[in-house]
């Protein structure tokens, strides 16, 4: 084990008791002035997040991975406001979950207590490096985090900016460690540290959540990618189809609860069809689409793969079907379980797509881009998961803590 590390997972056992013992208002005020200090050192963040945005586009970086690799003051503002809403959430820690009483007279007690330490392996999003320290900070966990190396300099640069916040608000700056190494090696010591970590939470692509479940000696909770379907049925209102299926696909398209694939009833596809190409392409989409969409609309053909990939980009593919069932039946065979939506006025049909669906977060007339720890008030998310041990959906500050028993006697023996 590299001597770097190891030093890396004792700080954070060390610090892990310490935050077990911080009060809610001693953790909040913490937060507040980690907060106060990202948006006072902005400037510095955005000189280092520049230079990784340079080197991105030097290789070639797609325009939805540099999307989600560029920082600006409102998404600065946005890390701290993140923060401080984190620190106006309830305390989980310490919340009686529940109590009974056995005949013997034992009283017990189920009680939330935090993970302890949490290591966090992503990609290019140094907006993670923020977020992930809020949720586990507020939960009572150190966190260990590990960045890709596309985002390097910003997460370096974020990492230092909430150690002195912390160091100056009297809390142990070991709370969040960054392993600042690129080597691919020192990421694969990291998933086999079980001795210091308690959980491993990997947010990134396929490729990285793959790696780290069949790697890891911690326990994992899988983050998934999005192929995120909408669904419009043949009893859906237009009026709300286009427009959430714009917003769906296009408000930023770097992220993992943006819309990939399109699913269309054939009764409204002539209906449908011409005015939604017509809205996509004002947005520079590129559409992929069966030989019943060719027949309506110009588009490229869509290929079996297209049906399961995650574009991350401004290319959606298209697909009709000729009842419910089928819609359900493919959504099911090329979701990653993130998020799908259907759009009907059909409340039976409404009903069904909720309970035939399996994924995390199923929705009725609205966009997938609500999957979302903010929108759901959960405060900033440590991501979306889409196993469902443990946790299921955007996980906040409850899917981050565990639980103990304490049980009260007055001299109970076992007979």
């Amino acid at each position: 084990m590299d001597e770097r590390l190891t030093e890396l997972g004792k700080n954070a056992v060390s610090a892990k008791y310490g935050l077990q013992l911080l009060s809610a208002e001693q953790k909040n005020q913490a937060l507040y002035a980690v907060a106060d200090a990202l948006e006072a050192q902005s400037a510095v963040i955005l000189a280092e997040n520049a230079r990784d945005v340079a080197a991105g586009e030097e290789k070639g970086m797609s325009a939805g991975l540099l999307d989600r690799l560029r920082l600006t003051e409102e998404r600065i503002r946005g890390m701290a406001d993140g923060l401080k809403e984190v620190a106006e959430l309830p305390d989980p820690v310490g919340e009686v979950m529940e109590t009974f009483t056995r005949p013997n007279g034992l009283r017990i007690e189920k009680c939330r207590v935090p993970m302890g330490v949490i290591g966090i392996i992503y990609e290019s999003r140094p907006n993670v490096t923020a977020d992930a320290f809020g949720l586990c900070f507020k939960s009572g966990s150190a966190v260990i985090l590990k960045g890709g190396s596309d985002a390097i300099f910003s997460n370096m640069a974020i990492a230092r900016v909430i150690r002195d916040a912390l160091n100056a608000a009297g809390v142990s700056r070991d709370a969040l460690q960054l392993i600042e190494s690129t080597d691919r090696e020192i990421t694969r010591q990291f998933m086999r540290m079980k001795e210091y970590v308690d959980l491993l939470i990997p947010r990134g692509g396929a490729g990285l959540i793959r790696s780290v479940v069949e790697n890891s000696t911690i326990p994992v909770i899988e983050t998934g990618t999005g192929n995120c379907h909408i669904y419009v049925d043949k009893d859906a209102d237009l009026e709300k189809a286009v427009p959430i299926i714009i917003n769906a696909k296009t408000q930023r398209i770097g992220v993992c609860n943006a819309c990939e694939s399109l699913v269309i009833h054939e009764k409204i596809k002539d209906a449908l069809l011409p005015r939604l190409a017509m809205a996509l392409k004002e947005h520079g989409v590129e559409i992929r689409g069966d030989e019943k969409v060719q027949e309506v609309i110009e588009c490229l053909p869509a290929r079996e793969e297209d049906y399961g990939r995650e574009y991350l980009d401004y290319i959606i593919s298209m697909k009709t079907v000729s009842s419910l069932e089928e819609a359900i039946a493919h959504i099911n065979q090329y979701s990653t379980r993130h998020s799908e939506s259907i759009i009907t006025e059909n409340s039976e049909s409404g009903e069904k797509f909720l309970q035939g669906i399996d994924a995390a977060c199923v929705y009725v007339n609205a966009s997938t881009r609500f999957t979302d720890g903010f929108e759901f008030g959960f405060g900033a998310e440590i991501g979306i998961s889409t196993q469902k041990l443990h946790a299921r959906g955007p996980m906040g500050l409850k899917e981050l803590t565990s639980y103990k028993y304490k049980i009260m006697g007055n001299g109970q023996v076992r007979i």
